[in-house]
């Protein structure tokens, strides 16, 4: 009988580079993640983490090299890509003047869920955003920003979620939180790829680490 096929990467870099006019923040990077395994970012601001990110989630095409998601292409079949990853970024792509409840609504009804209201407030109870429900997100915090973000992402339900500093402008108490989510997220199967300056947590929480500088793949 023949062996089952082995399942792609969840991400696949294939001498990846990018160039923002003579700068290039990424230069000839290449590497494998495994299914089931979750990938830390790490290196020093401008070292091509946040580039890296937005590769995977398609919001940027690479200058040369290929970049895949399970398979995917994330230039040629952006579309699908798409489907199947959701970024945590610092631009929290919040409605400002909706309530957090109807941010999460918004994009409820976007993918077609029956019963958007019941998805929205579950969500917020697991980012700690009950109380603020009603509250309009122009009245929030950057933590409770962070924490409205961190919703929309699991509303999404992606198979690989890549979190851009997902600890920063977080209390102890959205911390210990998003420590939880990111947990609950690998339990669930699915890859997450973590990009933080809280190395302890990031070590914590994956099993692989790639350690960027100056857009390069180096020993950390």
């Amino acid at each position: 009988m023949d062996a089952s096929p082995a399942a792609p990467p969840a991400l696949a870099l294939h001498d990846v580079s990018k160039r923002y006019g003579r700068h290039w923040a990424l230069a000839r990077l290449s590497y494998a993640l495994p299914q089931g395994r979750s990938l830390l970012l790490t290196g020093h601001n401008g070292s091509g983490k946040t580039t890296l990110l937005r590769l995977v989630a398609t919001a940027l095409s690479p200058t040369h090299g290929r970049v895949e998601v399970r398979g995917l292409d994330c230039v040629a079949q952006r579309d699908s890509v798409r489907r199947e990853v959701a970024l945590l970024s610092h631009a929290s792509f919040l409605y400002e003047d909706l309530t957090a409840r109807q941010n999460l609504m918004v994009l409820a009804r976007l993918l077609g869920m029956e019963s958007p209201t019941d998805v929205a407030d579950t969500l917020l109870v697991k980012v700690g955003l009950t109380k603020r429900s009603q509250s309009p997100v122009r009245q929030f915090s950057a933590g409770m920003r962070k924490r409205l973000a961190i919703a929309r992402l699991l509303l999404k339900a992606p198979k690989v979620a890549l979190l851009d500093e997902p600890f920063g402008e977080l209390d102890p108490s959205g911390i210990e939180a998003m420590e939880k989510i990111i947990a609950e997220l690998k339990e669930s199967g699915v890859t997450v790829v973590l990009a933080t300056h809280l190395i302890e947590q990031g070590l914590s929480l994956c099993e692989e680490r790639l350690h960027l500088s100056d857009g390069r793949a180096v020993a950390a």
